[in-house]
């Protein structure tokens, strides 16, 4: 009798750890009696009824690849639940390979498609999902962090100290627009590790479609401080899901743009940098402040295949393991994380928002001492800036009069 068969594929955008999720779940299940077969480039041929694009995994084939950034097996975005036809495709053709597991590495829509694919397969597939994101946003048990964004964080705040010395010695702001579409955890992570001037997550924003003026008068505010002490640099580090929390309207440079598999719109593609520092000189020059130069600098794509930091390494070997086992023990439709040194299984349910039915995000909270450490050290305008001696100080840099700064820039806290 052959061996029963289990499948590895990857959903959704690269994060530093994927090879060892692949290579621990590979090496246990062929130790526990498995076949493995690895399936390229996620649900893209699944959902086409093409099983023809995968290859058999032995233990030399993933020995040493825990240690390499990227996907051997590829990866896309393709939703496998995107209709009725489309599902039941991928499960006749789950089905068709003869495989009686999958294990599907990724974020919250591949969660929530492979979900469904457990569902609709009536549990002639065990499915488990291996959460992974540098945006670090799927509510995992204990606040555990997903795999990959320890990497992100440590390639992404060393970049940062190469733009603040850049800055420094170049008399220069420069703008770092980070991932982060629903969370700004990678952006508050890298710039509390690396010291820069300040961050701007959607997570500060008031609640609703707010006015642009409010992120660019932050940055601003920043500039015209640090000028008021003395300095004419800095690095501001910005998420980019802000931009789905404004009046995209209202800001210069900024259109509609196509939208992936899942709906969400591919930031990638909106110029969300070189919009901000228009807008940031415009501003500048309306107060009449120096002239500044402000660079735009999107920091992204460089951290998503990085080597794996020693902390995914370990992460994703015990995740991979504990996600055939899970399986072998008769589990299926969910993830699994780790709770206090354990694999823990994570159902659907528990990660539904039960108003949408979509995988619940999880943001900065904006009220711990962790959040409160990394606004303590930024450099950035505060209450007590607008009352004298600082404010004086402050409208000094600009043709505005105390009073004229005070009511322009007091907007920033009366929207909060």
């Amino acid at each position: 009798m052959s061996a029963l068969r289990i499948g590895l594929l990857v959903g959704g955008g690269p994060a530093p750890g994927i090879n060892g999720v692949i290579a621990s779940a590979a090496i246990e299940a062929i130790n526990a009696g498995l076949d493995v077969v690895g399936i390229y480039d996620g649900y893209k041929h699944l959902a086409a009824g093409d099983g023809s694009h995968t290859v058999p995994l032995g233990i030399e084939d993933v020995s040493r690849i825990h240690a390499t950034g990227g996907s051997i097996l590829r990866t896309s975005r393709t939703n496998p639940a995107k209709d009725d036809a489309t599902l039941d495709a991928c499960v006749k053709t789950l089905l068709d390979l003869k495989l009686r597991y999958l294990v599907a590495i990724g974020g919250d829509d591949t969660t929530y498609g492979a979900a469904r694919i457990a569902a609709r397969s009536e549990g002639r597939i065990g499915v488990v999902t291996v959460p992974k994101t540098i945006d670090n946003d799927l509510p995992l048990p204990d606040n555990a962090p997903t795999f990959g964004f320890e990497t992100a964080r440590s390639v992404g705040s060393a970049i940062v100290e190469n733009l603040m010395e850049d800055a420094r010695t170049a008399a220069r702001w420069y703008l770092a627009v980070t991932m982060g579409r629903k969370s700004g955890s990678l952006a508050l992570g890298i710039c509390k590790a690396s010291g820069a001037t300040l961050a701007v997550i959607p997570e500060e924003l008031p609640p609703g479609i707010v006015d642009p003026a409010l992120v660019v008068d932050t940055i601003v505010g920043s500039i015209v401080k640090r000028r008021a002490s003395g300095h004419d640099h800095g690095v501001a580090v910005v998420a980019e899901g802000f931009i789905e929390h404004i009046d995209a309207a209202a800001f210069a440079g900024i259109s509609e743009t196509a939208k992936d598999a899942f709906g969400n719109v591919r930031l990638a593609d909106v110029p969300i940098g070189f919009a901000l520092r228009d807008a940031i000189h415009a501003r500048l020059a309306e107060i009449g402040a120096p002239k500044t130069t402000v660079v735009p600098k999107d920091i992204g794509y460089e951290l998503r295949c990085a080597r794996p930091v020693a902390f995914d390494l370990e992460y994703t070997r015990t995740l991979g393991y504990g996600a055939v086992r899970y399986l072998l023990g008769g589990g299926s439709g969910s993830l699994v994380a780790l709770s206090g040194g354990h694999v823990v299984p994570v159902s659907l349910e528990e990660l539904q928002d039960p108003r949408t039915g979509r995988i619940r995000t999880r943001v900065v909270d904006v009220t711990t001492e962790s959040y409160e450490v990394a606004r303590k050290y930024m450099i950035r305008l505060e209450p007590d800036d607008l009352a004298e001696p600082k404010l004086s100080r402050l409208s000094e840099q600009t043709t505005l009069t105390p009073a004229g700064f005070r009511a322009q820039f007091g907007r920033l806290f009366a929207a909060r």
